[in-house]
């Protein structure tokens, strides 16, 4: 196998990295290919300033024409250079072990990630990921961490905390960041392999079992919430941060503001959820929000969830419902009302028309005209003028 030698030199007082082989046309053609490398006419090798040196390009760049890279020289000085500072580690309250200076990294990556205007939601996620990323890889350089060490990673996490697949599709989503992030590792994004989505029909609750699970659900606060979610196809988030003048009474709009996605929307408030509206705000008086902590504050989501499984028992619904279980509800019905998929991706917010059509999987207003073959067999028995006897209908031959 054909080779190349990286090492550090300096060039009038300026860091550079340097490149020797073995004549070879293959890397002399790879090298002039590249606008990075630089031909020195005194020492005759090829060169590049080091502040444009990425370790993880260089190396993408002649594996795949199957050429090794020996980076051993830098890989020394990078390991002495980190070594300047003790590495004095501590375990975290979540049982990571990091050191300052990987600490001190991770903060810098939090810091990218609000550049990149993420939610606190994707950040904390990205975080919490590449936290244990970090702390799994211990105390190798930023400079050495590759695909392998991203592999060996991920089937640990993954076997470990039995993740889903959207939660492995999370994790590989934040150390691809990480691998932008550290510019000089050797992470290579296009080669992390993501798995697919999977694709599940979402459950929805019918429009008796709507009544039924609100008509159980006693307290005034509590029935208000749900009914404002199912009838708006909100959001769980979208309802604890919904301000009191966003409810537009006298125009039957709500105003749903910076939800996912950054963006805002017009839902339609329910005429019949007025009155429950009005009665509930004379009641409980919020000053800002249209739920409010009892202690101030934004209201709990986890209060949310739990109150309405509270209710589902009481309404004997044995489906898994949560609060985004009423925006699929609320999304079914309007499909099979005859609502079009062009306003009901409006009304939820889609940014893609895919995303909604999944609702069209399991909404039955078209389903239900389609005829079982069982009902038309039945049909066409019943329907002759044979006698109902226990002989066989079918005449073909039994051997």
């Amino acid at each position: 196998m054909e080779q190349i030698k990286l090492f550090e030199f300096s060039e009038n007082g300026a860091d550079c990295i340097g490149l020797t082989f073995n004549f070879s046309e293959k890397i002399k053609s790879i090298i002039k290919s590249s606008e990075a490398f630089k031909w020195h006419q005194t020492k005759r090798f090829y060169y590049m300033d080091r502040e444009n040196f990425k370790l993880h390009k260089i190396y993408r760049q002649f594996q795949k024409d199957n050429i090794f890279v020996d980076y051993s020289a830098i890989k020394k000085k990078e390991i002495h250079t980190k070594s300047i500072s003790p590495k004095i580690y501590n375990r975290t309250k979540d049982g990571r072990t990091l050191s300052e200076i990987q600490k001190q990294l991770i903060r810098e990556f939090v810091a990218y990630l609000r550049g990149l205007r993420f939610s606190d939601s994707t950040v904390r996620t990205y975080f919490t990921f590449v936290a244990d990323f970090i702390s799994f890889c211990h105390d190798t350089p930023t400079a050495l961490l590759s695909n392998a060490h991203v592999r060996l990673f991920v089937e640990t996490q993954v076997k470990r905390r039995n993740y889903s697949v959207s939660t492995h599709r999370q994790l590989i989503s934040a150390i691809k960041h990480l691998g932008t992030f550290l510019s000089n590792s050797m992470i290579i994004n296009d080669e992390l392999p993501r798995p697919h989505k999977s694709s599940y029909l979402p459950t929805v609750l019918s429009k008796e079992e709507i009544i039924d699970l609100l008509r159980f659900t006693k307290n005034q606060k509590h029935r208000t919430i749900l009914a404002l979610i199912y009838s708006c196809g909100l959001r769980i988030g979208e309802v604890i941060n919904l301000k009191l003048y966003d409810v537009d009474i006298d125009r039957r709009q709500l105003v749903v503001r910076q939800a996912k996605g950054r963006k805002d929307r017009l839902v339609v408030l329910a005429q019949s959820f007025i009155p429950l509206f009005q009665s509930y705000f004379m009641t409980y008086q919020p000053k800002e929000f249209f739920i409010e902590n009892p202690k101030g504050g934004l209201y709990n989501a986890g209060s949310i969830r739990s109150f309405l499984k509270v209710s589902c028992k009481a309404a004997k619904i044995r489906k898994p419902v949560t609060p985004h279980t009423l925006r699929h509800s609320y999304a079914t019905h309007l499909i099979e009302n005859g609502v079009g998929l062009r306003y009901v991706q409006e009304l939820l917010g889609h940014a893609k028309p895919e995303t909604t059509m999944i609702y069209t999987h399991v909404a039955k207003k078209d389903i239900l005209n389609i005829e079982s073959p069982l009902d038309t067999a039945l049909k066409s028995f019943y329907n002759t003028d044979k006698p109902h006897t226990n002989i066989n209908l079918s005449q073909n031959i039994s051997g």
